[in-house]
């Protein structure tokens, strides 16, 4: 049984709120340096300081690549172990346009996992990721360690 399943009619509209929500965390972490991208990256600040993440983000493209699942199968059960929230993210596009997916070189972020890590101000640490936390918590609940969110085109 999925989330969706559960809640009936309410569920798009909840999934539209987590969405937002998650792009409002985003939003404010970004210039506030508490965004990690990549898989090598994210894997790098897991080890360090686990204690410090507060959000991972596993981003899924049409690509099916065998390594990249590993890596997201480790990340899964690392995060598991630690208590970090997880969701998949669809909308690899969507998510570059957040973030600005572009090294200032021109090349290209690898944007499949994204970290977020608690902030030197609590000043974004309101009510978007209370509404994040507690829609992977309920997910938890029923089962689905590692919802799937897709973040709208605008």
């Amino acid at each position: 049984m999925t989330f969706e399943e559960t809640n009936g009619e309410n569920s798009s509209e909840r999934m539209k709120s987590v969405a937002n929500a998650l792009e409002e965390v985003l939003s404010s972490a970004l210039p506030q340096g508490c965004i990690t991208v990549g898989v090598y990256e994210a894997a790098k600040s897991l080890n360090a300081d686990p204690d410090n993440v507060v959000l991972c983000l596993l981003v899924t493209d049409d690509e099916e690549d065998v390594a990249l699942q590993i890596h997201f199968t480790l990340i899964q059960a690392f995060c598991c172990e630690n208590d970090i929230n997880i969701l998949r993210v669809s909308n690899m596009r969507r998510l570059a346009e957040i973030l600005g997916g572009v090294k200032p070189s021109g090349e290209p972020v690898d944007l499949h996992c994204v970290l977020v890590t608690n902030p030197p101000s609590s000043l974004w640490k309101g009510t978007a990721l209370s509404r994040v936390s507690r829609f992977c918590s309920d997910s938890r609940v029923l089962d689905q360690w590692v919802p799937v969110i897709d973040l709208p085109d605008r």
